[in-house]
């Protein structure tokens, strides 16, 4: 059925999308592709990044004589996979990917061999001083947790057994630069691929951006934030959260809000629960079993269940996301996020929670953005 329904989305968005390209004419050029447009022929360059080929370029891949796949390969030579990955050595940074433009990042494949929460991924456009994007790699692809968790979504998928995939739509105008911060200490081995295309960016196109939080725990009676300070005209298109329980019972009860263009102490934009938000409902649990019910769909997901096992898991760990492709929350001028934590007490009274909440926000705006505030040092980003 999963499989179905994605068919089935795919062939909306492609002949919606169609029938703009037609609209517009050159103006898409290969930027937008979908099974709804793939007819339409277009100018565009098709190119990929890998530690088979650093900078994309023509008729240069597969070309090393050196590399992790060395040693497997010293009876065949050069053109038989020799260089497979990268090592990243820890507390450095290596830079996956170097792209002048204009043109658009549309797929990325990777497998990083570590610890996913030690490993921050950084996107800068147009030779900007700030990432554009800045999250630990395994939370940007709703992995937030360090261990696997299995997802099938239009813009995310992750496969087994640790592949991550973004098929986020990320185009530049000038420049791409795309890093990896190992913040650990081990050595870091990642497997990737950056697919793009080299092509026309319409004017009309916002920049690709990605931000992490994490507070843990979350203090009583304050209210979690997902995104804040955002400045400029854009939209927004997604949500992941790794929620760590601190108590028993339920705790999805609090309201997602969107504060938008002004919005000062009430926003425009009000939830009515956590798992409604996520677009599930009464507490995403099995009329059969009475468990959490574990789903991935193309558009939103209780992606991981992590549960007490008796001994050190001692509490329950959950992963969710929801992505506003069909749905986005448009802005002007400015835009915040948050997240109320409530579960329940005695006498049928809401509990303000104290759990352990990290988040991604994703979203399209012109740039320049405003800054991020600073990424938690490792020791705060640890999972434990």
């Amino acid at each position: 059925m999963n499989r179905m329904i994605r068919i089935l989305c795919f062939l909306i968005l492609g002949g919606l999308m169609a029938t703009d390209a037609i609209a517009q004419g050159s103006s898409f050029n290969g930027l937008h592709m979908s099974l709804g447009n793939l007819s339409l022929l277009s100018k565009a360059k098709t190119r990929s990044i890998s530690a088979e080929n650093f900078r994309g370029e023509r008729g240069k891949g597969g070309m090393a004589t050196s590399g992790t796949g060395e040693k497997a390969g010293r009876e065949l030579g050069q053109g038989w996979k020799l260089s497979p990955s990268v090592k990243i050595e820890k507390k450095t940074i290596f830079t996956m990917a170097e792209i002048d433009g204009p043109g658009a990042i549309q797929h990325i494949w990777m497998a990083p061999l570590g610890t996913w929460r030690q490993i921050i991924m950084r996107v800068y456009w147009d030779d900007e001083k700030e990432p554009s994007v800045e999250v630990p790699v395994g939370d940007f692809f709703g992995n937030g947790w360090g261990s696997f968790a299995q997802i099938s979504s239009l813009p995310v998928a992750v496969n087994p057994a640790g592949a991550f995939n973004c098929y986020w739509e990320m185009p530049f105008r000038k420049s791409c630069k795309f890093t990896m911060e190992n913040i650990g200490e081990s050595d870091v081995t990642l497997y990737y691929q950056v697919a793009y295309t080299l092509t026309d960016v319409p004017s009309d196109i916002g920049y690709f951006h990605a931000q992490f939080r994490r507070v843990n725990p979350l203090p009583f009676k304050s209210v979690y934030t997902i995104l804040d300070g955002v400045k400029g005209w854009g939209h927004y298109v997604g949500t992941y959260v790794a929620w760590g329980m601190n108590n028993g019972g339920w705790w999805g009860e609090g309201e997602i809000k969107f504060f938008l263009d002004g919005d000062d102490k009430f926003p425009t934009i009000c939830g009515t629960g956590t798992e409604d938000y996520f677009c599930g409902s009464y507490g995403f649990e099995n009329p059969v079993t009475h468990q959490y019910q574990e789903f991935a769909s193309p558009y939103a997901g209780l992606a991981q269940v992590i549960r007490p096992d008796g001994v050190y898991r001692s509490q329950e760990r959950v992963g969710l996301y929801r992505w506003h492709v069909m749905d986005p929350v448009r802005f002007e001028r400015d835009l915040k996020v948050t997240i109320q934590a409530l579960g329940w007490r005695s006498e049928g009274r809401y509990l303000p929670l104290q759990d352990d909440i990290a988040s991604v926000a994703y979203w399209y705006q012109t740039e320049p953005h405003a800054t991020f505030p600073k990424l938690p040092d490792r020791d705060y980003l640890e999972i434990q």
